[in-house]
């Protein structure tokens, strides 16, 4: 059997900016990206902790150390600068993979600094 599992997350992110004139994704500080074990381009999901709303997207890269957390294109309609936010990418495993598994998160501030890394690094 295969199991959709949480590879990583970027808990409690704050919107810094939404662009509704963009082709759509979340643009993110390649730094958290890094932390978080991103990909450009990997397929993750949304939690707006502010407004409860839930979706889906794509990363892509965002400048080093500008701790930027941009909803692009429609996604920019379901949040607000300054709501925070979870994003949440998952993998696919085997069920036997999944015994001990733990999942990387990764704890933001206000600010979008690294507080707090847990699970495999």
């Amino acid at each position: 059997m295969q199991l959709t599992m949480m590879k990583s997350k970027i808990h409690g992110a704050r919107v810094t900016e939404a662009c509704i004139d963009y082709q759509g994704s979340i643009t993110i500080d390649s730094d958290l990206m890094k932390a978080a074990n991103f990909l450009e381009y990997e397929k993750v999901d949304i939690y707006d902790i502010n407004n409860g709303e839930r979706f889906s997207t794509y990363v892509i890269k965002g400048e080093p150390g500008s701790r930027v957390i941009c909803l692009n294109g429609a996604a920019a309609r379901k949040v607000a600068v300054n709501d925070r936010i979870i994003i949440v990418s998952y993998g696919i495993m085997d069920e036997s993979e999944c015994q001990g598994y733990e999942a990387l998160r990764v704890f933001t501030n206000e600010n979008n600094d690294i507080t707090k890394i847990e699970g495999p690094q």
